[in-house]
C-alpha cells in the first residue's frame, strides 16, 4: 500500500473555504450525501486524503479551547485503537499457542492429574532426559498391554482426532465464514493497497479464523498459524476502529490503522517486533511514504510483543520462540559451500513449491473437488496423519520439530529421537530427507484447502529438515576425514565439536522461506529474532540473498503475489515496470468506443439507475458528444441517487452534469504541461503557444470554492456535485512505463486519455494490474466477479 499524499496533485483551498461566523464557528458547505464503497471496489485515495485534511482543518478552526483540544483528542483515538490492537493480538496469539499445544498433545495422550494440561505443563517438574510418568499415552491410560494393540490404538486415536479437528475447522469456515480460509495475507496486501473487501474483516470472520486456526494447526496438517495471525490482527483492528466515526467514514485512515495492525500480527506470530515492522515495509509496502504509519506500526508491534511475553505461553519467560545455542559463535569459511547449496536448494524448491501449489489449486477449482471442500479436508487429513505417524520426525507438531532441529546436541537436554547419535547418522539423514519430501507435498496440497492455513511454519520445517540433514552430512565427513585440508580450521580431534548441525537447520529454513516468499531484509530480522542467533546474521543474509536470486531466476513472483494474481485483485507491486517494447498509453487504454459513457443532458434518472444495475464498472466518463465533461464514480452516483425523493418519481427527469465556477471566487484554472524533450513541468500559461504544443499531462484542478449548481428545473436534476475533482488526464502518446509509474506512486483509480478536450480512452487500476501479471499463466484462475468490480 502506497499511502501517497494527495498534496502533490490537488490545488490548495482558498481561505474562503474555511470562513468563520461572527461567534467564531466554522462555516462549511453542507454535504448532501456520503460516499460508501461496496466490496470489489477500489477506494479513491486522493478524495479520502482530501476529506481527512478538511476534517482536520475543521477541528483546528474551532473557536477557543475546542480548537486546541479537538485535534489532540482526535489523535488520541487513533493511538487508542493501535494500543488496544497490540494488546488484543498479543493475548489472542498467546491463547492460540496454548490451545494448539494442548489439542496437538491430546492426539498422543493425556496428563494423569489434569485433562487440560499439555505435555510440557504436565512434565514441568521433570529434569531434561528423565522419563515423565505423569504424561500417559492413550494405550497406557486405557491399560493396553499388547504391543500390537497399543500401537494400533495410538495410531487410531492419532488419526481420528486429527480428522475431527480438521473437519471441524473446515465445517466452521464453509458454514459461517468463507473468508476465514487460507492465510489471508494476499487479501490484506490488496486491502492495504485500496481494495475494498469489508466482509473479509468482519467480526464473525475474526471468531471463525481464530477458532478454526487452532483446530487446523492441532490436526497435524502441514500448515501454520503465523500468516493467519496477520488476518486476525487486522480483523481486530477494524472492529476497534468502528467505534470511532473518523475511521468509519474514511477508507484511507482505516487502512493506516490496518497497516499498523499487520505489523503487530507478525510480531506475535514470530515473537519478532522489529521483523513485524520490516515485514510491513517490505512485503505489505505499507510505510513507504508515511513515517506516522511506520511509527504506529512500531508501537503496535512492540505492545503486542510485550503482551505476548507477559502472557508467557511457552513457559520460558522469553520472547524467542526457538531459542538456539551454538557450539561456537565463529563459523568457518568452508561452511559457505554447504550454505550456498542450501540457498540454491531453497530457491529451486521454493519456486517449484509455488508452481506445484498453483497447479493443484487450479485443478481443485476446475474439478469435482471444489464441490466437496469438507470431504477434501477429511481425506487429506487422514492421509497426512496416517503417513506422518509412521515417520518419527513427521509425527510431531511442526513447531516442536523445528525447535528440536534448531537445537545443538547437549547431553544435559537429552536426545531428540536419536538425532544426536553419531552411529545413527545415516538413518537420521534418510528420515529427515523423507520428512522434508512428505511435508513438501502435503504443503503444496494443503495450502489452498477450505481451512485456515499459513505457509511460514511448514516452509520453515521443510528447510530445517534439509538443513539439518546437510549439517549431519558435513559433520559425518569431518569425523571421517578430520585431517583433510578443507577442515584445517577445525580441531584435529573429531570428538571436539566444530560443526553445528542445528545452525544448518536455521540456514535451511532461511533459504526455503526466502525461496517461497521472496522476502529478504524482514526475513533475516525475523529469523535472528526467532532464534536469537544474532552472531550468525551474516550467513543468514548470504543464504537469503542466494535463495532470492535463484527463485527470481525461475519465477519472479512469491507465493503471495501469485495468489493475488490468481484472484485478480487490483494490487500493484511496488517494483519498477521496465517496458522493453517502449509502448505508449494507447496500447493499454480502452478506446472511447469501448467505454460505457454518460451523455450529459441526454440521460434520465431512470436510465442512469438502469446503467448502474447493468454495468459493474467503478465509474463512468461523462461526455457531451466527443468532448469530455468529467468523470463520475459509481459510489457518488449511488449515494446521490439515494438522496432523491421517491415521490414524485424523478425517473423521467434529465441528469445535468455540467458546472461552471463563480469568477469572483475562483482562481484561474491551471493546466500542467510536460515538455517531452526536457521532462520539465510548468504552467500552460508559460508555454510558447497552447495551440502549437498539446500538453502531455492535464490535471483536473480542484475547485477552490463551492461549485455553483447548474440551473435545475422541473424536468432536470443537477448532478454536477458528483463529478470527481481529482481525475488525471494524459495524452495517449505518453510512454506506457510512465502510466504504470503514475498508478503505482500516486494511488490512482483511473486515468483518462484526452486530446484537445476530446475523450480518446481510459485505463483503470485493474487494467494496470492485469498488465503487470500478464506473464503469469494462471492469472485470474480463482477470480470471482463482484457487482462492483471494474
Amino acid at each position: 500500500m502506497r499511502l501517497a499524499s494527495a498534496e502533490s496533485r490537488s490545488t490548495e483551498y482558498d481561505e474562503e473555504q474555511f470562513e468563520l461566523s461572527e461567534d467564531g464557528h466554522l462555516l462549511q458547505p453542507k454535504v448532501p450525501y456520503t460516499t460508501t464503497y461496496k466490496d470489489g471496489a477500489s477506494i479513491d485515495w486522493l478524495q479520502a486524503d482530501m476529506a481527512e485534511r478538511n476534517r482536520q482543518q475543521t477541528l483546528r478552526s474551532e473557536a477557543g479551547v475546542r480548537g486546541i483540544l479537538s485535534p489532540a483528542l482526535d489523535a488520541t483515538r487513533g493511538w487508542l485503537v493501535v494500543i488496544l490492537t497490540g494488546m488484543g493480538v498479543g493475548i489472542a496469539g498467546a491463547w492460540l499457542d496454548v490451545l494448539v499445544k494442548w489439542l496437538g498433545d491430546l492426539r498422543e495422550g493425556r496428563c494423569a492429574y489434569g485433562f487440560f494440561y499439555n505435555q510440557v505443563a504436565c512434565c514441568s517438574g521433570i529434569d531434561p532426559g528423565e522419563v515423565c510418568h505423569d504424561w500417559q499415552s492413550w494405550s497406557t491410560y486405557l491399560h493396553f498391554s499388547s504391543i500390537f494393540g497399543s500401537s494400533l490404538l495410538q495410531s487410531l486415536v492419532y488419526v481420528a482426532l486429527a480428522i475431527a479437528f480438521a473437519a471441524s475447522a473446515s465445517a466452521l469456515v464453509v458454514a459461517y465464514a468463507p473468508y476465514a480460509f487460507h492465510t489471508g495475507i494476499p487479501e490484506i496486501k490488496a486491502i492495504l493497497g485500496g481494495y475494498v473487501l469489508d466482509a473479509f474483516l468482519s467480526p464473525w470472520t475474526l471468531l471463525i479464523k481464530a477458532l478454526g486456526l487452532a483446530l487446523a494447526v492441532a490436526s497435524g496438517l502441514s500448515l501454520g498459524k503465523e500468516g493467519p495471525l496477520v488476518h486476525v490482527s487486522c480483523c481486530l483492528a477494524l472492529l476497534l476502529s468502528r467505534c470511532f466515526k473518523q475511521f468509519r467514514n474514511n477508507e484511507a485512515s482505516k487502512r493506516r490503522i490496518l497497516a499498523a495492525a499487520a505489523a503487530a500480527g507478525v510480531s506475535v506470530a514470530f515473537g519478532s517486533p522489529l521483523g513485524g515492522v520490516l515485514f510491513g515495509l517490505e512485503e505489505l509496502d505499507t510505510f513507504s511514504n508515511e513515517s506516522e504509519v511506520m511509527w504506529k506500526g512500531f508501537v503496535a508491534s512492540a505492545i503486542a510483543a510485550v503482551t505476548l511475553q507477559w502472557a508467557n505461553p511457552f513457559g520460558t519467560a522469553k520472547l524467542v520462540l526457538f531459542q538456539v545455542t551454538f557450539v561456537d559463535d565463529a563459523w568457518r569459511a568452508f561452511e559457505l559451500v554447504p550454505w550456498f547449496f542450501l540457498g540454491i536448494t531453497g530457491g529451486v524448491l521454493g519456486s517449484f513449491l509455488i508452481k506445484l501449489n498453483v497447479k493443484i489449486t487450479v485443478y481443485r477449482r476446475n474439478s469435482i473437488i471444489a464441490d466437496w471442500p469438507i470431504l477434501e479436508v477429511v481425506c487429506v487429513t487422514a492421509v497426512t496423519a496416517a503417513v506422518s505417524y509412521l515417520v518419527v520426525f513427521a509425527r510431531a507438531q511442526s513447531s516442536e520439530l523445528v525447535a528440536n532441529l534448531f537445537q545443538e546436541c547437549d547431553p544435559s537436554k537429552g536426545d531428540y529421537h536419536g538425532l544426536c547419535n553419531p552411529t545413527a547418522a545415516g538413518q537420521n539423514i534418510f528420515l529427515l530427507l523423507l520428512t522434508a519430501a512428505m511435508k513438501f507435498l502435503f504443503t503444496a496440497w494443503t495450502f489452498g484447502m477450505m481451512i485456515p492455513a499459513g505457509i511460514f511454519l511448514p516452509t520453515i520445517a521443510i528447510g530445517a529438515c534439509l538443513g539439518r540433514a546437510v549439517g549431519l552430512i558435513t559433520q559425518s565427513v569431518y569425523r571421517l576425514y578430520p585431517m583433510a585440508a578443507v577442515f584445517l580450521s577445525c580441531p584435529p580431534d573429531p570428538s571436539i565439536r566444530c560443526i553445528s548441525p542445528g545452525f544448518y537447520a536455521v540456514i535451511g529454513a532461511a533459504g526455503m522461506l526466502g525461496g517461497v516468499t521472496r522476502m529478504t531484509i524482514s526475513l533475516v530480522v525475523i529469523l535472528f529474532e526467532l532464534t536469537g542467533a544474532l552472531s550468525h546474521v551474516l550467513p543468514i543474509m548470504i543464504v537469503v540473498m542466494t535463495a532470492k536470486w535463484v527463485g527470481d531466476a525461475l519465477g519472479t513472483d512469491g507465493i503471495y503475489a501469485t495468489w493475488i494474481s490468481m484472484h485478480r485483485y487490483p494490487w500493484l507491486p511496488p517494483v519498477d515496470f521496465k517496458d522493453t517494447k517502449k509502448a505508449t498509453g494507447e496500447s493499454i487504454m480502452k478506446s472511447v468506443d469501448r467505454l460505457v459513457k454518460i451523455e450529459d443532458g441526454a440521460i434520465t434518472v431512470g436510465e442512469l439507475e438502469h446503467l448502474l444495475t447493468r454495468f459493474g464498472h467503478s465509474g463512468f466518463p461523462v461526455v457531451t458528444g466527443p468532448d469530455l465533461v468529467g468523470y463520475v464514480s459509481r459510489e457518488k452516483l449511488s449515494a446521490f441517487l439515494d438522496t432523491l425523493p421517491r415521490s414524485p418519481s424523478p425517473s423521467s427527469r434529465i441528469c445535468l452534469f455540467s458546472t461552471h465556477q463563480r469568477p469572483s471566487r475562483s482562481r484561474p484554472d491551471i493546466n500542467v504541461t510536460t515538455d517531452s524533450s526536457s521532462k520539465t513541468t510548468r504552467p500552460l500559461s508559460q508555454t510558447s503557444s497552447p495551440s502549437s504544443r498539446s500538453p502531455d499531462v492535464i490535471e483536473t484542478p480542484t475547485p477552490t470554492s463551492e461549485p455553483q449548481l447548474a440551473t435545475e428545473t422541473e424536468d432536470t436534476i443537477d448532478f454536477s456535485s458528483t463529478l470527481d475533482t481529482t481525475t488525471l488526464q494524459l495524452r495517449k502518446q505518453v510512454p506506457r512505463e510512465l502510466v504504470v509509474a503514475m498508478f503505482q506512486k500516486m494511488n490512482l483509480r483511473e486515468i483518462l486519455f484526452t486530446e484537445g478536450g476530446r475523450l480518446d480512452g481510459m485505463v483503470t487500476k485493474r487494467d494496470i494490474a492485469e498488465l503487470l501479471t500478464s506473464h503469469f499463466d494462471h492469472a485470474a484462475a480463482l477470480h470471482v466477479p463482484l457487482s462492483s468490480h471494474k
